[in-house]
């Protein structure tokens, strides 16, 4: 059960959003996910609700700090994702996965064509190639979109994404000193399309000014990259002004950003 319906959220009979339905399955465990921590007090009111008709019903997920166990295919996130890995080593002062789930931890590799691991190429050598021998037994093209940390990217990781369909590579920019990281990626990476070359960016941290945001990402997509900016939100819910919404809104949509419309914005915006 989920308080919201995200592009992640699995579809099968046993799922729902909200509220009970009129129409219920027989008596049997609850499990309410809450995801951000904005949504915490509606999922108590779930709770609440779901347990007039279910005798055991129970609250997690990562807003609840659940550190995760083993994955299980379909539980929580839709068909085709796959998690081999929970945890971090690393300790992103923006990032709440080294406090919710804990350091490295490498899991059973279950199958699927979409990983979300937090860092994936953190995990060991052996991981990491057992993780690429289930990816060619797989007949979809594969989506890193958990993303690449460049930290850790180096050669032979290139030669493992040779062996295999490629639907999208994901790596971050999150600061300034990151972006001579993407370059040595793009060196790495030179004859993949663009198209498959995407990069989260995280914008607004640590009172960051639009100009300042707004030129990584126009240097991200410069490298060959293709932005998706993500406005920083803390445990409690941020609210941005239009400038800002407008500014992440652009530069998570390709086709706005590709039609050189985007340039000038944070400029504009200086003062919002």
């Amino acid at each position: 059960m989920f308080p919201r319906r995200t592009k992640w959220t699995p579809n099968d009979h046993l799922v729902f959003v909200g509220n009970p339905p009129l129409f219920r399955p027989p008596d049997q465990p609850v499990r309410i996910s809450i995801a951000f921590t904005w949504d915490i007090q509606e999922g108590k009111r779930l709770s609440e609700n779901w347990s007039r008709f279910y005798s055991d019903v129970q609250l997690g997920g990562p807003a609840l700090d659940d550190p995760g166990g083993e994955f299980v295919p379909g539980r929580f996130i839709k068909q085709g994702v796959t998690i081999t890995s929970r945890g971090c080593p690393k300790n992103c002062p923006w990032c709440f996965v080294p406090k919710r789930e804990g350091s490295l931890r490498e899991l059973k590799i279950k199958p699927g064509w979409i990983i979300q691991d937090n860092n994936l190429l953190a995990c060991s050598k052996k991981h990491i190639e057992a993780v690429f021998d289930m990816f060619r037994e797989q007949n979809k093209s594969i989506k890193f979109s958990g993303g690449l940390d460049s930290d850790f990217f180096s050669d032979w990781h290139r030669k493992l994404i040779d062996s295999i369909k490629i639907d999208e590579l994901w790596f971050s920019c999150d600061t300034y000193g990151q972006i001579k990281k993407i370059e040595k990626l793009k060196s790495i990476l030179n004859g993949i399309p663009q198209n498959k070359l995407r990069c989260f960016v995280l914008i607004g941290f640590d009172n960051e000014s639009i100009d300042d945001a707004e030129y990584r990402l126009e240097k991200i997509h410069e490298l060959g990259f293709l932005p998706f900016s993500q406005l920083y939100q803390p445990q409690i819910k941020k609210s941005y002004s239009m400038k800002w919404r407008s500014l992440a809104r652009k530069w998570s949509r390709p086709a706005a950003y590709r039609s050189g419309q985007t340039k000038g914005l944070g400029h504009e915006a200086k003062e919002a």
